[in-house]
């Protein structure tokens, strides 16, 4: 059976690697972007409409700030946040979820050593940092990781590996509060991990989660590791304490840079990759070279079929590396999902591309998810 051929609306070439779900193709979209992105808002807003939520991140002028998380949303009276979690409800602003007691989320204890971005380098997997940050001097075997998968996120990525996120959203129903989910971080928790869905729109639930988690430990004289997977959407201020807790607890932060050019960002993702790129620049700058042993801060890019290619992966690489060569950067497979149903997995050889772009940059580079590579 021959791979299926998707068309560019607006140059009409057919490939394997040009999503017709997405309407357009990679060159349209570096080249012709106004008109590119006039297709690609329209997949969003279809994309939003399926759960209820704004097709952009409100801007009104009379609006209440939100004040949460990068979008800056400026919610009218009536309207909800870009994240689906936040309410203008008759000019008071209303939280249903993500502060210290309420977070709307899914969680569970996975057995270390897990199938983290930072496997190849993270004390729960390897027992870097033995003994101050891990239980062992290889794999923490009988200790598990603390997942806490939150239910919203601050971008609408296209290729979502995790999209049913989007149905926790949908529901608002807060499951559990910062204290009652700290108290799960018991003896044999040695790491808490932060996905979803993104922590970046429930930071006053994460922070407080990890401060009494932590806390605990520390009385207790356990190790407890703090880590948080995220697209970087976050403010400043909440970025900071996020990284001071990794770094003191022997945790790691894992950015996912999603794109290099900022309309393909909002091709595949909604909206801007700046907010991303300049915090994951803050955090680099402010805090890797404070822990040498164990790295506190990686970097990861899917490398989704036709749009995410080497001239991203060179980009991506070359800005960790103004920050230090030293930082792991991991290559991850692709697999169809969510809108993007119509693309293949990433293949073998433009994987080995894109490490051997990144290599030229970086010290430290791997391929993640090499199972699924083509």
């Amino acid at each position: 059976m021959g791979q299926t051929l998707g068309r560019c609306q607006i140059c009409h070439e057919q490939s394997p690697l040009i999503s017709s779900k997405l309407g357009v193709c990679l060159q349209c979209i570096r080249e012709k972007s106004e008109k590119a992105l006039g297709i690609t808002d329209k997949v969003h807003t279809e994309s939003r409409k399926r759960f209820d939520l704004p097709s952009k991140p409100p801007n009104a002028s009379d609006g209440m700030s939100c004040d949460m998380c990068a979008n800056d949303c400026r919610i009218p009276e009536g309207g909800k946040g870009f994240c689906g979690l936040v309410f203008n409800l008759g000019g008071r602003l209303v939280r249903r979820g993500g502060t210290a007691g309420a977070g709307i989320l899914e969680w569970y204890y996975d057995p270390l050593p897990t199938n983290c971005v930072a496997w190849w380098f993270c004390p729960g997997c390897t027992g870097a940092g033995y003994p101050k940050y891990a239980y062992k001097p290889t794999s923490e075997t009988g200790y598990s990781n603390l997942a806490i998968f939150y239910g919203a996120c601050s971008l609408d990525c296209l290729c979502c590996q995790n999209w049913h996120y989007r149905n926790l959203t949908a529901k608002l129903r807060p499951t559990i509060s910062a204290e009652s989910l700290a108290a799960k971080a018991g003896p044999q928790t040695s790491c808490i991990c932060y996905f979803g869905g993104d922590p970046s729109v429930q930071m006053p639930h994460a922070l407080k989660t990890s401060q009494l988690a932590f806390q605990k430990a520390k009385e207790e004289e356990r190790i407890l590791r703090i880590c948080w997977e995220t697209n970087g959407y976050w403010k400043s201020e909440f970025a900071i304490k996020a990284a001071e807790l990794s770094l003191k607890s022997g945790g790691v932060m894992k950015f996912d840079l999603k794109t290099w050019n900022p309309d393909l960002s909002r091709a595949l993702s909604g909206v801007s990759n700046a907010p991303t790129l300049e915090s994951f620049m803050m955090i680099g700058e402010s805090f890797f070279e404070q822990r040498g042993e164990l790295p506190v801060l990686t970097a990861s890019t899917l490398l989704v079929p036709g749009y995410i290619d080497v001239e991203e992966v060179d980009g991506l690489a070359r800005l960790i590396a103004e920050i230090s060569p030293g930082i792991p950067y991991t290559l991850l497979a692709f697999y169809p999902n969510y809108m993007l149903t119509d693309l293949p997995t990433t293949s073998r050889d433009i994987a080995y591309q894109c490490l051997e772009a990144a290599d030229k940059h970086l010290e430290n580079v791997r391929i993640g998810n090499i199972h699924l590579l083509s």
